[in-house]
């Protein structure tokens, strides 16, 4: 990976103008985001990527999507045969497709509900870059070290789990790898794909119990 790779963010995005991820999306908002067939197809991409780093060996694991949205990644994995739960802070994201068989809980993926060792995996994309935000903030590094905690909590022994996101700096990315050592018994890294093309680059967090 080349560390000289820039960024590059020259606007504020919807997370540095929004406190809360419910304040943004809601209303007119929602319903695009919700309805956009380029966010679905640049979903399933992203999810396919992710099955790929996975590498799942169950034939048949039971997969988390966190902060699953409107459910773009949790209906592909279905169709791919894989059972699945959403969980996502905002309801109406919840209710604006038919996902009763996602099995769908509505709660903070910071403060996860479920019992230790339920998972095989945990896929979550596109929701970190919500989390943290500010590397100073005391509030912050608490609530996303809650967010890793627990992940390693819910998941079962040896299982992997993968956090696709929008970092704005190599320091935010720094900043997660080093609650995440310190607080948790994960192993893993990042991993970027196209890293010196801001438009195409992908970054996946790849951790493992």
């Amino acid at each position: 990976m080349n560390k000289e790779y820039s960024f590059n963010i020259k606007r504020k995005r919807p997370e540095d103008l929004f406190e809360n991820v419910s304040d943004y999306f809601k209303a007119e908002t929602l319903k695009n985001y919700a309805e956009s067939k380029s966010i679905m197809r640049t979903q399933k991409k992203i999810t396919i990527r992710a099955l790929e780093l996975l590498e799942l060996k169950n034939n048949r694991p039971l997969i988390l999507d966190a902060g699953c949205g409107p459910g773009f990644a949790a209906m592909y994995l279905n169709e791919l045969g894989y059972k699945t739960v959403v969980l996502d802070i905002i309801s109406e994201f919840l209710k604006y497709y038919d996902i009763e068989y996602l099995n769908p809980i509505l709660a903070d993926m910071c403060y996860s509900p479920f019992k230790p060792d339920s998972f095989d995996s945990i896929i979550s994309i596109s929701a970190l870059q919500w989390v943290i935000r500010d590397v100073k903030s005391k509030s912050e590094r608490l609530i996303l070290t809650n967010l890793f905690v627990s992940f390693y909590q819910i998941l079962k022994p040896k299982s992997k789990m993968i956090v696709q996101f929008y970092p704005k700096s190599t320091v935010i990315m720094d900043y997660i790898a080093e609650i995440v050592n310190s607080k948790t018994k994960f192993k893993g890294n990042f991993i970027i794909d196209n890293p010196n093309n801001p438009k195409k680059r992908k970054v996946y967090l790849l951790l493992k119990k």
